[in-house]
């Protein structure tokens, strides 16, 4: 058994770096890290960063990340509204609501499935995450 301490980060492939460090860092509002370079630019998310990388410079083709990245917002349809403003296109007109949560999908430029989410119900043992 390894001891893993944390995740550092999730990777996202992109075929444009300079069109997806503008969709995650203006039209998702995610901060930069400042300490990343250009070349291998970081967002982060408040638990989670996100590493941009061409597949190039990993060796390996393009293929966009088919499992959703979930991102918490205060309020699905809020947030959903915001991103249809600046562009995004959602996989379902509405919000999706299962009986723990409230679900958005979507996609940035280059493919990569992302999902707005909130979690309305707790757990079992009545906490929240």
């Amino acid at each position: 058994m390894i001891a893993v301490q944390r995740t550092d980060f999730v990777g996202i492939y992109t075929q444009d770096l300079e069109r997806a460090k503008k969709f995650y860092g203006e039209t998702l509002g995610l901060k930069r890290n400042e300490r990343s370079s250009d070349e291998w630019p970081e967002f982060e998310t408040g638990n989670l960063t996100i590493l941009l990388t061409s597949p190039e410079r990993t060796g390996v083709e393009f293929s966009p990340n088919v499992g959703a990245i979930a991102l918490r917002v205060p309020d699905v349809a809020e947030a959903m509204g915001k991103l249809r403003a600046a562009g995004v296109q959602f996989d379902f007109d509405d919000v999706y609501e299962s009986p723990v949560c409230h679900m958005a999908f979507f996609k940035d430029p280059d493919g990569n499935a992302l999902m707005l989410h909130h979690r309305h119900a707790p757990y079992s043992d009545g906490s929240l995450p």
